[in-house]
């Protein structure tokens, strides 16, 4: 064994010496030179296509740079040597603007051990089609794996919004003939701003309970989301994923079909946690989080809600079972997040079974009406769905029952929760004035008691300017931290979980 780790690591080494570093500049580069030196720097990035780039190459793009054309990466590094796109020097960030020249702005395609960092990603075209800031995307390739994007600056890409696999960032494992998954994708720290449809998505074709070959290590985090055509960020097809520390706002905006902020589709045991989803748009669906489709086990933990026109927080999936494609939305647990001022509808259970949603503070808006909890018809009702010990909070009037009806994306409802729908309540706190509340055994009626609304005064944020995004992301994580201290002290002797980190999840 001893001598295998020798080899192993004689040959990373042997590797790493023979890395090579390019440079490309769009003002002063040639295609002609060599590329090795930044006096030698090439001029297009299409010549880094051409290149035979090798595991531990290094693509360094001036500062200042200007590209109308899209960088296509297609060459893999390797484990401790990955192929790595930065920027070089200082001054503004190398762009990339590939409107009306590529669908893809940059694409990694089936490659692996690939990190791109530092740059300005644009792509805002004519017409309607598809269109991307960056595309991963791995087509029959087995496993990828070790994909990070970080600290990129995407905006204004103004892909269609009929199609879900386009917008800022997307994730693509498409197996036809070869299962095809990610192993580690991570996501951080990258801003995307006014896209079209989808802001951070994941797309894979073997999501099915026939075809299950989900992608593992995946982390979507630190990242500032905002003015997205549909969704926000949603993962899909992942087993174990972790979404920590995003900020949506502004979701929904142009799409007029069933967006949410914060979500995830087809997947097993992901936890999100710790994120920010406001404003999202219109009331087909609209809510801040959904837990979705054929998904199992997922996790909402410390996570803030506010101000999004369809509510908090969507459960469902239908209830019809198909062995071959859907094995429901089972498991999914909320505890311990904010609501504030989310509208029409605070908890909707639309097909979900064996949920839990406890120890959650809800501070409905004032004069106005909301669903606090709805169940809703998707093939069939909920069951084995549990309310425990949650702060039901309204400032105007809040109701409780299934769905009866529809108007567009509002649900007509009676008053009431009947068998063979199962939905418990158990030791909530009702405050303010509720309409038709639910048995609850264990009940507390209270006043409604809310905070300044200078304490609501969220960290704000100016996408235009990118360089504020790591202070921003401090400030913000240190008022998520202080705000959720100050409600979940209203429900006293609560044991609260610690934050976990990627590895400690995993492990669970």
């Amino acid at each position: 064994m001893k001598a295998l780790l020798v080899t192993l690591l004689m040959l990373v080494c042997a590797s790493a010496a023979r890395a090579e570093t390019w440079h490309v500049d769009s003002e002063h580069g040639d295609d002609a030179r060599s590329g090795l030196t930044a006096a030698d720097a090439w001029k297009t990035l299409a010549r880094i296509s051409q290149a035979d780039l090798k595991p531990g190459d290094t693509i360094l793009l001036a500062a200042g740079s200007v590209w109308r054309e899209p960088l296509l990466i297609t060459r893999s590094g390797a484990e401790f040597a990955p192929i790595t796109v930065a920027r070089e020097g200082k001054g503004p960030r190398p762009r990339i603007d590939a409107g009306d020249v590529a669908e893809n702005a940059v694409e990694i395609r089936n490659a692996e051990h690939v990190i791109v960092s530092g740059l300005e990603i644009t792509n805002n075209g004519s017409g309607d089609g598809p269109r991307r800031g960056v595309f991963v995307n791995e087509v029959d390739f087995g496993v990828a794996n070790a994909i990070i994007l970080r600290d990129l600056y995407i905006h204004h890409v103004n892909g269609t919004n009929s199609r879900k696999d386009n917008g800022g960032i997307v994730f693509s494992a498409l197996g036809p003939k070869v299962p095809t998954r990610f192993e580690g994708v991570t996501i951080e720290r990258n801003i995307v701003w006014r896209v079209d449809r989808s802001g951070i998505a994941g797309i894979s074709d073997q999501v099915s309970v026939a075809r299950w070959f989900p992608s593992r290590f995946v982390v979507i985090r630190d990242n500032y989301v905002e003015d997205v055509g549909g969704d926000g960020i949603v993962p899909r097809g992942t087993d174990g994923a972790l979404i920590e520390h995003n900020i949506v706002r502004h979701a929904a905006m142009r799409a007029g079909d069933y967006s949410a902020g914060i979500w995830q589709w087809s997947t097993d045991n992901s936890l999100v946690q710790l994120n920010e989803a406001a404003f999202t748009n219109g009331i087909l669906d609209g809510q801040g989080f959904d837990s979705d489709y054929n998904s199992r086990r997922t996790t909402f933990l410390y996570n803030y809600s506010h101000d999004n026109a369809g509510g908090f927080l969507l459960l469902c999936s239908p209830v019809k079972r198909d062995a071959a494609d859907n094995m429901g939305n089972v498991g999914t647990v909320a505890r311990f997040n904010v609501s504030y001022n989310d509208h029409e509808r605070i908890f909707q259970i639309g097909g979900a079974s064996q949920a839990l949603i406890a120890d959650n503070i809800v501070h409905a808006p004032p004069d106005e009406p909301v669903q606090m909890v709805v169940a809703t018809w998707w093939d069939g009702w909920s069951d084995g769905i549990e309310l425990r010990g949650n702060w039901l909070g309204t400032r105007g009037t809040a109701t409780y029952g299934h769905e009866t009806g529809r108007s567009g994306g509002h649900y007509v409802a009676a008053g009431s929760f009947p068998a063979p729908l199962g939905v418990g309540f158990l030791g909530n706190v009702y405050a303010g004035h509720h309409v038709g509340r639910p048995d609850d055994e264990a009940a507390e009626e209270r006043e409604e008691k809310v905070a300044r609304p200078d304490k609501w005064a969220v960290p704000e944020f100016d996408p235009s300017r990118p360089d504020d995004l790591p202070d921003f992301l401090a400030r913000h994580r240190a008022w998520m931290l202080e705000m959720l201290g100050r409600e979940l002290v209203q429900r006293p002797r609560l044991e609260l979980p610690k934050l976990m980190m990627p590895d400690e999840w995993r492990r669970q």
